[in-house]
């Protein structure tokens, strides 16, 4: 399979072909940025990791340039950026035992352009030809332009497909803003306390972003505890690690259905319930 972009790449870890890192994958990730899917599905590595049956695809829809750096990284070029952060990448791929991983190599204004259907039909060429179960991205009240605009693609792409070949779950994630917020009912509830040295460890060999400036390691384990803490009041916890999800698959079953009445109906159901509690106290 030939990627669109100048510097665009595929890495398989355990060096099989594109066409069977594709074809055996079950569970699909597409984020803005490298790193982006070890914080926020991580939920779909761990069930991956060390099953034969079940494979975990990773695809990084821009690429890298314009990040926070210091230390090491202080000097470098936003071009020295690119290059680390694909080697990264590539290092989470391995430990993570991914089936393979794309970085796409689009510029956040390509990805965030709403008429670049390039970014689309490559996304859902991956999509056909791996036809994943499971397919996680950013979810729709991300606060990160970037992060909308990719999930947005991702419902575009879904969307060009025909429905026997669209995932069966798509997931919307958290990296710039918690889903704590979602009605309990409506949180899509993923366990990811398996294996914390794996999840630390596809997080961690992320140098360049946290030596530059922001401890993403140690801010996602921390809201992966205060999740699993949180998400009940009168109960001991039932996980040790737990991610929040936004269901999308509705928007991939329902062509008519409007992305941002969607998501802002989420939204309303969070007003109308802080609403009633209120109000309850207040008669």
């Amino acid at each position: 399979m030939k990627l669109n972009k100048q510097g665009a790449e595929i890495y398989i870890p355990d060096n099989a072909d594109v066409e069977t890192a594709l074809k055996r994958t079950t569970h699909m990730a597409i984020s803005a940025h490298q790193d982006d899917i070890e914080i926020m599905a991580y939920h779909g590595i761990l069930n991956c990791f060390g099953q034969e049956d079940k494979w975990f695809f990773g695809v990084v829809a821009t690429d890298g340039a314009g990040s926070p750096r210091d230390d090491i990284y202080k000097d470098y070029t936003d071009e020295d950026m690119k290059a680390i952060r694909k080697i990264e990448q590539k290092k989470a791929a391995f430990v993570g035992e991914y089936s393979g991983v794309a970085m796409l190599y689009y510029t956040s204004s390509e990805v965030k352009n709403p008429n670049n259907q390039e970014v689309v039909s490559e996304l859902a060429e991956i999509i056909r030809k791996a036809q994943p179960e499971i397919l996680y991205t950013h979810n729709l009240a991300d606060k990160h332009d970037t992060h909308v605009a990719t999930a947005v693609k991702v419902i575009k792409a879904v969307r060009s497909l025909p429905k026997e070949l669209r995932p069966k779950k798509i997931i919307g994630c958290e990296v710039w803003r918690n889903l704590d917020w979602l009605a309990d009912d409506k949180k899509v509830m993923m366990d990811v306390s398996g294996h914390q040295n794996i999840a630390a460890a596809v997080l961690a060999v992320h140098d360049s972003q946290i030596c530059g400036g922001k401890r993403y390691d140690l801010a996602n384990q921390g809201r992966r505890l205060a999740n699993a803490t949180f998400s009940e009041s009168h109960g001991v916890d039932k996980y040790e690690a737990l991610s929040y999800g936004m269901d999308l698959t509705p928007l991939a079953e329902d062509d008519s259905l409007n992305i941002i009445k969607y998501v802002t109906g989420y939204i309303d159901e969070f007003k109308k319930n802080v609403e009633d509690k209120v109000g309850k106290m207040l008669k």
